[in-house]
């Protein structure tokens, strides 16, 4: 298993583009560590390398994935949630576990929690909805990312029109939070359920629009017609 970490990261090294090394940090607030390798490049590479791990076990898969998050590499955490969506036909609801522990540990940007989330988690969640009682709690936690997680977690799920009750309750339990991290988060979450439900969407705004913060609410509105975009953003008398 080392030889498949490490074979990752001589592809990674081999692959580091100047311009995207220098350019990294400009999309974060936080501090990042990238190789500095194109997106698309490691999407390649992800693919690749799973195809040579595909075979193995779901729990040697996610140990590799483990060993590659705590690497803190932001390329790293993009292979690693990569692989934990390949493997999504293998899902057991005991793996949630495993998916919160890396939310909690491992993620600290906008790239590492929306890489996991909107697919590996989106899907499990699909699969096991009963999960998503878990994805509320995480509404409370200390950890902006946490809370980030709870609401993109839905993003897929969301504009496949579920779940819409309880993408209602989350965004209800994020409304006031300061971090702006979590007001994009669940901005994004409630564009995501317009596609399918832009009428409850937009009463729910409308609802809120007085209290809600300004970020999210263009977020929720990106997607409507220029009519409610305009009537929505207009400030109560």
């Amino acid at each position: 298993m080392q030889q498949i970490i490490a074979d990752i990261r001589r592809t990674l090294r081999d692959n580091i583009d100047e311009k995207t090394l220098r350019s990294s940090q400009s999309y974060f607030k936080e501090n990042v560590k990238p190789y500095g390798v194109r997106v698309i490049t490691v999407s390649k590479i992800s693919k690749e390398s799973y195809n040579v791990i595909k075979d193995r076990r779901k729990e040697e898969i996610f140990a590799l994935c483990e060993e590659l998050w705590q690497s803190g590499y932001l390329e790293e955490s993009f292979i690693a949630g990569k692989w934990a969506d390949y493997i999504h036909d293998r899902y057991e609801p005991a793996d949630f576990q495993v998916f919160e522990k890396w939310v909690n540990l491992y993620i600290n940007n906008w790239a590492s929690c929306d890489t996991l989330c909107n697919h590996a988690i989106g899907t499990f969640i699909e699969m096991y909805p009963e999960y998503i009682s878990e994805l509320k709690k995480w509404t409370k936690s200390d950890n902006r990312w946490v809370k980030r997680a709870a609401a993109v977690s839905l993003i897929i799920p969301a504009r496949k029109g579920l779940f819409l009750r309880d993408i209602f309750e989350i965004a209800d339990a994020l409304l006031l939070d300061k971090d702006d991290m979590v007001r994009k988060g669940y901005g994004w979450m409630l564009k995501a359920t317009s596609e399918a439900h832009q009428k409850e969407v937009f009463d729910y705004v409308m609802s809120k629009k007085d209290v809600m913060p300004r970020t999210s609410l263009r977020y929720a509105i990106e997607k409507m017609p220029a009519g409610l975009k305009a009537e929505a953003m207009k400030k109560s008398k």
